[in-house]
């Protein structure tokens, strides 16, 4: 039952001899609804949106972050002490940094980095396939990291066409790598994306692409990384269709080992895997524990613990 008192309504003829003054009353309070200053917190919608923390599935704990208005994400490590009192903190650069990756098929790889005091971060540039504009942005986050007290020598992973990425980072800078490593990665931007898939990330047509390959293809200048002493561990299929094991990995072998270089380099195959899913390529204890040693030399003294230059 409704114990409201229902409003007293005013007799016809009372509103036939007031509609006019009824009429200015109304106009006056809209006038001044239309006119008065916006409440305390409101906001615009578009403005709402631009100061949006930027957010991202985190497969282990971590913190997402913005540089330079690309996404970032760090996976916090625990405090382990492994290293001289002072030394900067360990860390892994990974890529691709993409809004499904790091995935749930990497968290057990991921917590044993962050079990052992190393971090892991990465930077989202899209579909940049290790592009100069990707470096560039990785540079802002790499700057951020050295901020944070993180080492300025970083281990780096490269999963699939992160390998562009990591390899990318190696040649542009690699006395800022430590160490590289790759989940059946791509160091050959003809194989994936394609020449085609690639120009655009790379402001290019394809043909100019092409014409540039020996510039801006990570294969053909791995030979820096190389000359540098920077270790490499990766593990890939034998029968790989979408990112082919010869032109890719073993290619990167090969070139190292024309340098005399070889023993640097420690290639996995992972025979009768393809590019997918077997729990093998993320439970690598050789490649964890490679990205674990490479942080942490990166963090007190570079590449003379591999033995490199």
């Amino acid at each position: 039952m409704n114990t409201n008192t229902p409003p007293r309504v005013a007799p016809l003829p009372f509103l036939a001899h007031s509609a006019a003054a009824t009429i200015a009353a109304a106009a006056v309070i809209l006038a001044g609804v239309a006119f008065m200053p916006a409440r305390a917190g409101a906001q615009d919608p578009a403005a709402s949106a631009a100061a949006a923390p930027p957010t991202k599935n985190l497969v282990v704990p971590g913190e997402v972050f913005s540089v330079d208005g690309h996404t970032a994400f760090l996976f916090t490590p625990a405090e382990v002490n492994a290293l001289p009192l002072g030394a900067p903190r360990p860390w892994i650069l990974y890529g691709p940094t993409l809004a499904p990756y790091p995935d749930e098929a990497e968290k057990w790889m991921h917590e044993r980095f962050t079990e052992a005091g190393v971090a892991v971060a990465g930077i989202d540039t899209g579909e940049s396939y290790g592009s100069p504009a990707a470096v560039q942005a990785t540079e802002k986050l790499h700057a951020e990291m050295v901020k944070r007290g993180y080492a300025a020598k970083p281990a780096l992973l490269g999963r699939s066409r992160g390998g562009l990425w990591a390899s990318a980072w190696a040649i542009a800078h690699p006395e800022l790598t430590a160490g590289l490593g790759g989940i059946y990665p791509v160091y050959d931007w003809r194989t994936y994306p394609g020449v085609e898939g690639a120009a655009g990330a790379y402001g290019l047509t394809p043909a100019d692409l092409l014409a540039k390959v020996d510039e801006l293809c990570p294969v053909e200048r791995i030979d820096v990384a190389a000359r540098a002493g920077i270790p490499v561990c990766i593990i890939h299929g034998d029968i790989d269709a979408v990112v082919p094991i010869e032109p890719n990995s073993a290619r990167l072998k090969a070139r190292y080992e024309a340098l005399g270089k070889g023993d640097l380099v420690e290639l996995i195959v992972a025979e009768g895997q393809g590019h997918n899913f077997w729990e093998g390529f993320f439970h690598c204890q050789k490649l964890v524990d490679f990205l674990i040693q490479r942080a942490r030399a990166g963090a007190i003294g570079g590449n003379a613990a591999a033995g490199g230059e």
